[in-house]
């Protein structure tokens, strides 16, 4: 039996044990770790997983539970099992499953030829990957380097006649090392994933990349505090923009527990400021056809020149609001139930380059790396600790560590006064650098 007539078995099982609603979600999985450190092979891992969950409306109440054992009578105790938890919870209103809508197949996210590529290989990759970044003098210590891969087959079928599938793989290259000068320590990580294996980087290119950020950060100098530009490298984006993004999410603005929520159709922030949120990109890290619950992914732009167009729904949060999922349920696997999330998230490019950014800032922080929580989502106060490199006319003059930077949301967001157009396409969460105009940075 396959996949497709054991969930309309199950279905069917469900409607006869009482639930008025079924939903079974099945997921086959193939994952291999290899890990290798000091020219040699730590560990080489691979395992393959599968289970079901189950998801069912009994008189308004929704029961959730799931099992990695095909088994008939494993997989009707654990129908059963979600069926008596539904009947112990209250009844709901909003809970229901969404109805099936047709969506857009997505190019380019299974490379079937992963599994077929020799192991040796593999592990090479791994050993050359390590040799390249320990290649420059000032690189003293290998903290490892890895080669993974993994595949992925999702079918979503429910009580309301869906049933959708489809695949998925990835693959990608890591590797860390640190630089020593005296006393002093610094690491520095690179990696790349893609879904395709002939879409990974050049292995030299990743190991030069790791080494620099380790040796790059060496005789940091503290700087006063002030009010200065902080130039955002695309790495750190997500400290500013990730605070966004759970402002926006439908649960907490439903809560009240965001400084969004009033914000609809308004400008909050610099006209420079376009996020989208695309579910379609082919070949994208966060593609796929429909989200956790089978709806339909879309291209939606979530921030517009700086006014805010749209959040972030699941069928629950869009029941209670009013409104239509926007194909954002995010799932860990068959043993979670759907939350909120998003796909491949980008800032659209501005006109300028990084290199006329920094040139044209007289004081400031090109901000490198981030520690704390960025943006709180409830109140839109920005903290956090802060490395990089500062910027005296136009010039990067030295590594800085152990600051502070701060402010408001609003300021901040206003702030934004030059975007760069080095947009890489290949990460599911990017962007371009970006200036914002004066931050208060903690210093000595």
């Amino acid at each position: 039996m396959n996949n497709q007539e054991l969930a309309n078995r199950l279905i069917g099982r469900g409607r006869r044990m009482g639930a008025s609603e079924v939903e079974v979600f099945i997921q086959n999985s193939r994952n291999l770790s290899v890990r290798v450190r000091n020219e040699d092979i730590e560990t080489v891992q691979e395992a393959a997983s599968g289970g079901v969950g189950f998801r069912v409306i009994v008189d308004g109440g929704m029961g959730f539970s799931h099992c990695n054992d095909f088994s008939d009578r494993a997989l009707s105790d654990t129908l059963e099992r979600a069926i008596a938890f539904a009947r112990l919870t209250t009844p709901d209103d909003h809970n229901s499953l969404p109805s099936v809508e047709p969506h857009k197949e997505v190019a380019g996210l299974y490379d079937a030829s992963i599994a077929n590529i020799a192991m040796d290989k593999k592990i090479d990759m791994a050993l050359e990957l390590e040799a390249h970044a320990m290649k420059d003098p000032r690189i003293t210590h290998s903290s490892g380097a890895s080669f993974g891969e993994g595949e992925t087959e999702v079918l979503i079928a429910n009580s309301k006649g869906m049933l959708k599938t489809y695949q998925s793989s990835v693959c990608s290259v890591g590797v860390s090392v640190v630089a020593e000068k005296g006393e002093q320590r610094h690491t520095g990580w690179e990696s790349c994933a893609r879904r395709f294996f002939d879409d990974l980087e050049s292995l030299e290119k990743i190991g030069m990349e790791a080494a620099k950020k380790a040796y790059e950060m060496l005789d940091p100098r503290m700087v006063p505090t002030q009010r200065a530009a902080v130039i955002f490298d695309p790495a750190v984006a997500r400290s500013l923009v990730g605070g966004i993004i759970a402002a926006i999410n439908g649960e907490r603005v439903l809560q009240g527990a965001s400084f969004l929520k009033d914000s609809m159709d308004e400008r909050f922030a610099s006209e420079l400021l376009t996020i989208i949120d695309d579910g379609l990109r082919p070949g994208g890290l966060g593609s796929k056809p429909f989200d956790g619950e089978g709806v339909p992914t879309a291209t939606r732009a979530l921030v517009e020149q700086g006014v805010l167009r749209g959040f972030l729904y699941n069928t629950y949060a869009a029941n209670r609001a009013g409104v239509e999922s926007t194909g954002n349920a995010s799932r860990g696997g068959f043993t979670s139930l759907p939350s909120i999330g998003t796909h491949n998230l980008y800032l659209k490019p501005g006109p300028d380059k990084a290199a006329d950014i920094i040139a044209n800032t007289q004081r400031g922080l090109l901000l490198k790396g981030v520690t704390g929580y960025g943006i709180n989502p409830v109140n839109g106060n920005y903290s956090g600790g802060a490395s990089g490199f500062w910027i005296e006319n136009g010039r990067i003059v030295h590594p800085v560590q152990g600051l502070t930077i701060g402010g408001s949301a609003h300021d901040i967001l206003n702030s934004i006064d030059m975007m760069a157009d080095d947009l890489d396409m290949s990460r599911s969460f990017t962007a371009p650098t970006f200036r914002v105009r004066e931050m208060q940075i903690g210093g000595a």
